[in-house]
């Protein structure tokens, strides 16, 4: 590394080093505001700092307008400044994420405590989010710039909720969802990006609902990953299997887990009502049998197109088989029926979301023969539009019949 580079990464530390430390005691904020967009502007004057100033003077702006708090304002700086610095100076490539993360974590944390804050939810979410992006977007100039962007829109959010969870809950939730995504990532179920995908998602559930949902999609996960990996030369060299070894990324992970994870959320906020417990499992009853109808009927005969029931080649979208529905309904019962044993669901709630299901899959066959053949949605847009349908149809059979 070039020592300008250093000079670089080394003054930036150091600025927002400064920065966390004395803007508590300045007031009105608005003149910590002015002094970092002007450091930014002098950044922005070095080309390889030029989206950073970007970013961290946007947020500036931001914390100028009242529009976010000093805890964000610093937090932002502290994850992704303070992070991307440790990422650039180690100079072991299969090290740097966790250069990121740890440095991240102990900044961020360190921002938290000097300031009293006690929501530590809104930080940690900050830091999973921001090494998120970070393997999303590392290919792209401007990563850095969506970075501070990303990390501190979602620490609002949060933040916004105000969800206090129990510590012991948190800390569990954490330790269980990370060895749950490290595991992914070692056996080759998911990538990086997939890896904080999973965390955050895990973390989230539990905090806001219950270990046993975390559980229920855990279940999806494995049972899918594995119908996924079944038979899968056979499935490569019909042309039908999954890419990359079927391992998931961020867009399969939110595809698939958005609605549900919502649903958990909701369900924290509203005093935990069951209608949020049906949305959830109706939404990943319905990604359990798209998965196991797409990954098992590819191993039946031809399929039939879901629009015309005309003959198509295996791995058309939208094409469906008997084997694949039937499969797609087994799969189904299994899951609701493991979330009812459990104690996610009531008897009633698991039969709704079987049924949740077998319309999702269906959904997602026709979407796929129109919107996704049309080229107007790719595959993880039909599969976003099978969970909601899937939680929707769970949610309108609730209200009609409980």
């Amino acid at each position: 590394m070039a020592v300008g580079k250093n000079a670089e990464l080394w003054l930036a530390l150091i600025a927002s080093v400064v920065a966390v430390a004395i803007a508590p005691h300045i007031r009105p904020q608005w003149i910590v505001a002015v002094a970092a967009i002007i450091i930014c502007a002098l950044y922005y004057l070095i080309a390889n700092s030029r989206y950073p100033a970007i970013g961290i003077g946007i947020i500036a702006v931001l914390y100028a307008a009242d529009m976010i708090s000093l805890m964000i304002f610093l937090s932002t700086i502290a994850i992704v400044i303070m992070g991307e610095s440790a990422y650039r100076i180690c100079r072991d490539e299969k090290r740097k994420p966790l250069a990121f993360l740890a440095v991240a974590v102990v900044a961020s944390f360190a921002t938290t405590f000097y300031l009293g804050y006690t929501l530590y939810l809104v930080p940690l979410t900050g830091i999973i989010v921001a090494a998120m992006l970070k393997t999303i977007l590392k290919r792209r100039e401007d990563a850095l710039l969506l970075e501070c962007f990303g990390t501190a829109m979602t620490m609002l959010l949060f933040e916004d909720i105000s969800y206090v969870p129990r510590m012991d809950l948190l800390i569990f939730a954490i330790i269980i969802s990370f060895a749950f995504g490290i595991a992914a990532y070692e056996m080759r179920a998911a990538d990086l990006s997939g890896l904080f995908s999973a965390a955050l998602m895990g973390i989230l559930i539990i905090v806001f609902s219950d270990i046993t949902w975390f559980f229920v999609m855990l279940t999806f996960f494995i049972l899918g990953s594995g119908f996924t990996k079944f038979k899968y030369d056979v499935k490569r060299k019909q042309g039908v299997a999954e890419s990359r070894g079927g391992m998931r990324g961020f867009l399969n992970v939110y595809a698939n887990g958005m609605v549900s994870l919502a649903a958990a959320i909701l369900y924290g906020i509203y005093d935990q009502n069951l209608i949020f417990a049906a949305l959830f499992l109706g939404s990943v009853s319905a990604a359990m049998a798209d998965t196991t109808a797409s990954e098992l009927g590819m191993l039946g005969k031809r399929p039939y197109l879901i629009t015309t029931f005309k003959r198509v080649p295996k791995g058309t979208d939208g094409g469906v088989t008997l084997f694949g529905e039937v499969a797609a309904v087994i799969a189904a019962i299994i899951l609701c029926a493991a979330a009812y044993f459990m104690g996610m669901a009531t008897p009633e709630i698991a039969a709704i979301c079987v049924a949740a299901g077998f319309v999702g899959t269906n959904i997602d066959s026709l979407v796929g023969a129109t919107l996704e053949r049309g080229g107007y949605i790719h595959n993880t847009g039909t599969n976003f539009i099978c969970t909601l349908s899937g939680g929707l149809f769970a949610v309108l059979l609730y209200i009609l019949l409980i």
